[in-house]
């Protein structure tokens, strides 16, 4: 009798074995690998300086703005090289990337933001789109003054809006619970599960906050020293004993926490 096949999602975009330089002589990643599923929301976790932001920056095209590149592997994005691509092709491929901190045009209005994220995609019904995003964030119609005058929350959402007006296969965020309130960081995962769902819009979402983004997740990725030292499902991830431990706040802190993680990543991860 044979094994039933177990099918996977295939993957929207697959990162091989990539290695990232700056300024030509600072090595960052080293021998990356990931793929990320059509459909799924996938969490990329681990410490600062670890190489989170530097992956979805080597997969929206803004490593060439801070004098980095891709200087081995590649990265496709629906089966075609993506790695080569500036940052406005990769727009039009269909990927947007929601930077740390936000990022808004202070001195514009909420609508005058999500126009903007509109600029690459042809401006028919661009009015009903904004509909759409107040849908989703119905306090950014409530906002008429200039965007700077919003608090952390909602310039968050304004941001994640202004990611929807491109009409993305894939959004890539990068730490979207920075400065927020419990209540709000619960508010703001719950939109991007949401959108995710409704939408079918792919996400991979880089996060310091791991309880909330293993819960919202489908998939997840360690990432340390530049490269990823485990993968599972929400399920594998929620019950290691090693994430537990190390990033979900489950620590004997009567512990040396320095030599317990050196023997576990040296037994399990390396």
């Amino acid at each position: 009798m044979e094994a039933r096949k177990i099918e996977t999602p295939e993957p929207l975009l697959s990162i091989n074995n990539i290695e990232v330089v700056y300024d030509e002589v600072i090595l960052v990643l080293r021998g990356v690998s990931l793929d990320v599923p059509q459909g799924q929301n996938v969490t990329l976790l681990g410490p600062n300086g670890a190489g989170k932001s530097t992956t979805l920056k080597a997969i929206s095209g803004l490593l060439k703005t801070e004098d980095g590149e891709v200087s081995r592997g590649e990265i496709s994005f629906m089966g075609e090289r993506i790695d080569k691509k500036n940052a406005e092709e990769i727009v039009r491929s269909g990927i947007f990337q929601v930077m740390e901190g936000r990022r808004i045009i202070e001195d514009m209005t909420c609508i005058e933001n999500l126009k903007l994220g509109a600029y690459t995609r042809n401006q028919k019904n661009i009015n009903n789109e904004i509909e759409r995003v107040f849908e989703y964030f119905p306090r950014l119609k409530e906002r008429t003054g200039l965007a700077g005058y919003l608090s952390g929350g909602e310039q968050q959402m304004l941001a994640i809006g202004r990611a929807l007006m491109a009409n993305p296969k894939m959004i890539l965020l990068d730490e979207p619970s920075m400065g927020l309130s419990p209540l709000l960081v619960k508010e703001v995962f719950g939109i991007i599960e949401k959108i995710n769902k409704e939408q079918g819009i792919t996400m991979l979402l880089v996060e310091q906050n791991a309880n909330f983004a293993l819960k919202h997740a489908d998939y997840g990725y360690i990432m340390e020293s530049g490269k990823v030292v485990l993968d599972g499902s929400r399920e594998e991830l929620l019950n290691n004993q090693d994430v537990k431990d190390f990033y979900l706040g489950g620590n004997d802190h009567n512990k040396s926490f320095k030599n317990l993680k050196s023997y576990k990543r040296r037994k399990r991860w390396l």
